[in-house]
C-alpha cells in the first residue's frame, strides 16, 4: 500500500471530461520525505515512515531531532507510516505527489472529522425533532423522548443513540478518483468529499 501525506485547502468543482461539474477536494500532497525504512529483521514489520510539514527545531525533543538527522532532514510535524510500499523508499528519499498517483487513479483519503462538540440527539443522530414531535411533548421538540428502560432491564444498553460529543473521529472516505495531479505545484484534486477542516492533514492511500 503506497500512499503520501497531505494537507487540505480546501473545496472547488472542475468540469469531467464528459461535460460534468465534479465537487472536488484541492489537497497539497508532499513532497514528503522518508524519514524511516523498518524491516522485519529490524522492527518485526516492513514499513516506511514518511514526514510532511515543517516544523521548528525547538518545539521537537531531542530524540526526534536526533531522528529526523539520520534521515538529513529538517524536523517534521506529520509522520505516518505505510505497509508494503512500493518503489524507491531509502532513508531521506524525497516522495512527490506525481510518484504516486497519475489521473484517473483511485484512492482512500483518510482524515479527522471536524470537532461538532457536545450534540443532541437531532443533530448527532438524525431524529425527528421539530414537526415530528411525540409522547405529547409540546415543549420539548428536541428531546429524545423515552429510552424504554424499567424495572426490567434496570438499566440502559450500550450503544443507545442520546446526546453526546459529536465529530473528532478518524475517518476513511474510500474510492475517490484522482481528477488533476500537478506535480510543479504538489497540488491533487480529488473527487468528493475529504473529511476535515481546511489546513487540517490528510493521508491519501493507494
Amino acid at each position: 500500500m503506497s500512499g503520501i501525506i497531505g494537507k487540505k485547502i480546501g473545496m472547488t468543482s472542475i468540469y469531467s471530461a464528459d461535460g460534468q461539474n465534479v465537487a472536488c477536494t484541492l489537497v497539497e500532497v508532499g513532497p514528503c520525505v522518508v524519514t524511516q525504512v523498518k524491516t522485519v529483521e529490524t522492527d518485526g514489520y516492513d514499513a516506511v515512515q514518511l514526514g510532511f510539514g515543517d516544523k521548528k527545531a525547538k518545539n521537537t525533543s531531542k530524540a526526534m531531532q536526533g531522528h529526523f538527522a539520520k534521515a538529513n532532514t529538517t524536523p517534521k510535524r506529520k509522520l505516518v507510516e505505510f505497509r508494503n510500499f512500493e518503489g524507491e523508499a531509502a532513508l531521506g528519499n524525497e516522495i512527490r505527489v506525481e510518484e504516486v498517483f497519475a489521473e484517473g487513479d483511485f484512492l482512500d483519503a483518510v482524515g479527522t472529522s471536524k470537532g461538532k462538540g457536545f450534540q443532541g440527539v437531532v443533530k448527532r443522530h438524525g431524529f425527528g425533532g421539530v414537526g415530528q414531535a411525540t409522547h405529547g411533548q409540546h415543549n420539548r421538540l428536541r428531546a429524545p423522548g423515552s429510552i424504554g428502560a424499567a424495572s426490567f432491564p434496570s438499566r440502559v444498553f450500550k450503544g443507545l443513540r442520546m446526546a453526546g460529543r459529536m465529530g473528532g473521529d478518524r475517518v476513511k472516505i474510500q474510492n475517490l478518483r484522482v481528477m488533476k495531479v500537478y506535480g510543479d505545484k504538489n497540488l491533487i484534486v480529488v473527487s468528493g468529499s475529504i473529511p476535515g477542516a481546511k489546513n487540517s492533514f490528510v493521508i491519501l492511500e493507494k
